[in-house]
């Protein structure tokens, strides 16, 4: 499959963190959108709440200038930790009274959320989804329909 390299920078990092323990949805520099960025918080100021949708006048004026931070626009980057937040289990915008998981470093809880990135992520390049493993169990006249193919 062909993929972009914005979107191949993007899945190497996260897997990277996720198996490194690196991944942190409370932290702005080891969430999904800050490792997509390079362990960098800067994004936390295109808006004023961790988590919302809605860009502050910092982050209007980047998207309006086109600017994208390792190939993505301001509002690609909310709507990616948005996505990741909530499927992580948080009540948005993240807020210390707000509802949250109760072990946010789980493996399990950070997969469901990178699941869900991931999935963003392929459709915002328009390329199948990578996480989608329903095709290995396909068949035809009883017999696999693709080939499983492993590495050694």
């Amino acid at each position: 499959m062909k993929t972009s390299k914005r979107l191949e920078q993007a899945l190497k990092k996260l897997y990277t963190a996720f198996h490194n323990n690196e991944l942190n949805p409370e932290c702005c520099k080891q969430c999904a959108v800050g490792n997509i960025l390079d362990n960098n918080d800067s994004w936390k100021y295109l808006s004023d709440s961790h988590g919302a949708l809605e860009l502050n006048y910092i982050g209007k004026v980047h998207q309006t200038l086109g600017k994208k931070f390792n190939g993505y626009t301001p509002l690609e980057l909310l709507k990616i930790e948005h996505i990741f937040l909530n499927t992580c289990g948080y009540r948005l915008p993240l807020h210390y009274k707000n509802e949250k998981p109760k072990n946010p470093t789980d493996k399990d809880v950070l997969f469901n959320g990178l699941s869900e990135v991931v999935t963003f992520l392929c459709y915002l390049d328009n390329v199948s989804n990578v996480m989608d493993y329903t095709k290995l169990f396909e068949s035809e006249n009883e017999k696999p329909r693709y080939a499983l193919n492993f590495s050694s």
